[in-house]
This record gives structure tokens, C-alpha cells and sequence, in this order.
């Protein structure tokens, strides 16, 4: 196992480096990457144009610890207050579950005016839990009084793309489903004619009994043989011993492959190949994230460009 994590690791390196040799598109900082577990380091990742530092953050699991490490590794400069409210612009939430908000949250007081993009019923979960004076404060200017005014909430308008204030990026949202009827999001990202795409959590289609992903797959498939989709975010949060009845809309090796092999017949296999697959929310139950990457190496037969994200650690596409 610890050999297949360090080649891993180098396979990030060398992803890394070949798209800065490309004339890379984008550049991601994860500020955390696991899907439990390790308060100190959930899914978060500030993505910004190549030549920018007006950062969004996709989902904000773990912020200040994150870009603490980030600082640590030489990405950043200066302190981490200054990080998080000069170069986050925005927050774009995929789903409200405490792995990928409570960073925003206890953050807050130390936040500046900024907007938060997400569907109505995040922002209704925000305003009726989180955000409330019994519960924390609220920091918003919608919901309970006093309202503080740190953050305004915008409503994406699935398949609808709008700017983002005080960035150079568009975004797309589209439906996803955490275990159905419960919805997260994806995240079409844009810069000009070039993409990234994140998603939130999210089931396959044969166990959520629904065609998101394979309407999103038809979706970013010209994109991807046009070579304008420089990488996209998905997670696998369990390996494959994980009986489907308890993966509570999650991915498992076998389960993202399913999908891959949808996405290919869209987009063309060669096309995929080409692509950055960048691999999310590995839940770190007991030798489980050593166990998916073994697992997502060794049926890999479509011969994707696998990327495992460490937190703190630039990546360039």
C-alpha cells in the first residue's frame, strides 16, 4: 500500500508539472481533500485563472488549517487571515453537510463581505441552522436579526451560467444526487474558453435511480474533445467492499469506473485520456484511502490521468 501511495504521489508531481508545460488554464490550492474523519483537512479547494489571485473556494470543509499548510509549503505568503479575506472572492457550496461548510462557518468573524453561491436549499439550511444566533451568529444578511452582513447569498439557477463578483470565472451549477431525494452540486467552472469542473458529493446513476451524471457527462463531453475541460473533481469516498446499501450517495471504485465508461462513450476514450481526473472525499476509515487508490490503479483499464490531491499542494491545469 505504501508503495502505491508514494507512486501516487509522484503521478500527481508529474501531472503537476506537465500542465505547467502546457501553459496551464488554472491553478487549484486544495485546502483540504478527505471526506471525514480529519476535521483539520475536508474537502475545500480555492481555484483561480493561472495568472490571478482572486481565488473561489469550491466547498470550505477546512479553510484557516488549510491555508495555514498551504503558507507552510510556500504557496502563499503573508498570514493566514489575509489569505482568507483578500483572496477568497467567494464560496461556491455544493451540499450543506458539516464536511464541506464548517470551515466557512468558524471562519466567519474573522471573514470580510463576500457572496455565497449555492442552491435555494443550501441557503435555506445556512439561514434555519447554521447561521442563527442560538447556533453561532448569523454573519449573513438574510435569515435571523441581527443580521451582520459578512455574506450575501446568490442562488444558482441549475445549467444557468452567471458571473462570479470580484473574479474573472463564470459558473455553471447542475443537480447531482446524495443519496436521493437529498441533492448536491456540480460546478462548471469557466475562464474565457477554458473549464473546470467539481462536484459535490454525489451517487452513481444506477444506485440513485436517476440520469444526473449522465445528462452532466453528455453536457461536458464536447468540451472535453475540444480540449477546453483542463480537469474535473470527483469523488470516490469508499473502496469496493462498501456494500451499495450503505454508501449513502457516494462513489466506490467500481461505481466511478461505470461512469467513466459513460463519459467515454460521449466524449471518446482517447479524449478522457487525456483529461486530469482529480479524485476527492476519500474517507480515511482505517487503511480505506491506501485500499481506493489500489483499487482505482488496478481497474484502470480506460488509462486515466488519476489525480490524488494532498492538501496544501499546488496543482496547475
Amino acid at each position: 500500500m505504501k508503495h502505491l501511495l508514494t507512486f501516487s504521489l509522484l503521478f500527481l508531481w508529474l501531472i503537476s508539472f506537465r500542465s505547467i508545460a502546457q501553459e496551464a488554464a488554472f491553478k487549484v490550492v486544495p485546502l483540504g481533500v478527505k471526506g471525514g474523519l480529519d476535521e483539520s483537512n475536508l474537502s475545500a479547494y480555492m481555484l483561480a485563472p493561472i495568472n490571478s489571485e482572486n481565488y473561489i473556494c469550491l466547498d470550505a470543509g477546512t479553510v484557516y488549517a488549510g491555508i495555514v499548510k498551504a503558507i507552510s509549503n510556500g504557496i502563499f505568503k503573508g498570514l493566514p487571515e489575509t489569505i482568507l479575506k483578500d483572496n477568497i472572492k467567494a464560496y461556491l457550496i455544493s451540499h450543506a453537510h458539516l464536511d464541506h461548510v464548517s470551515g466557512l462557518i468558524m471562519n466567519a468573524p474573522a471573514d470580510v463581505q463576500k457572496i455565497i453561491y449555492s442552491s435555494p436549499y443550501v441557503i435555506d439550511v445556512f439561514t434555519k441552522n447554521y447561521f442563527t444566533w442560538q447556533n453561532w451568529a448569523n454573519f449573513t444578511d438574510q435569515g435571523e436579526k441581527p443580521q451582520l452582513n459578512t455574506y450575501h447569498f446568490e442562488a444558482l439557477i441549475p445549467q444557468k451560467e452567471i458571473a462570479i463578483t470580484n473574479t474573472e470565472l463564470f459558473v455553471t451549477s447542475f443537480n447531482l444526487s446524495h443519496s436521493n431525494p437529498y441533492q448536491s452540486q456540480a460546478f462548471l467552472v469557466r475562464q474565457k474558453s477554458n473549464y473546470i469542473l467539481y462536484l459535490g458529493d454525489t451517487g452513481s446513476d444506477t444506485i440513485e435511480k436517476l440520469d444526473n451524471l449522465n445528462q452532466l457527462w453528455k453536457t461536458i463531453a464536447p468540451l472535453i474533445k475540444n480540449e477546453q475541460l483542463k480537469a474535473f473533481f470527483i469523488e470516490v469516498s469508499y473502496p469496493n467492499s462498501q456494500p451499495n446499501t450503505k454508501l449513502f450517495g457516494h462513489l466506490k471504485p467500481e461505481l466511478f469506473f461505470n461512469e467513466m465508461q459513460t463519459l467515454a462513450k460521449y466524449a471518446g476514450a482517447k479524449a478522457l485520456g487525456k483529461l486530469p481526473i482529480v479524485i476527492t472525499h476519500r474517507k480515511p476509515h482505517e487503511n480505506n484511502e491506501a485500499l481506493i487508490i489500489a483499487e482505482l490503479l488496478k481497474a484502470n483499464t480506460l488509462q486515466l490521468k488519476l489525480v490524488f490531491p494532498e492538501q496544501g499542494r499546488l496543482i496547475k491545469f
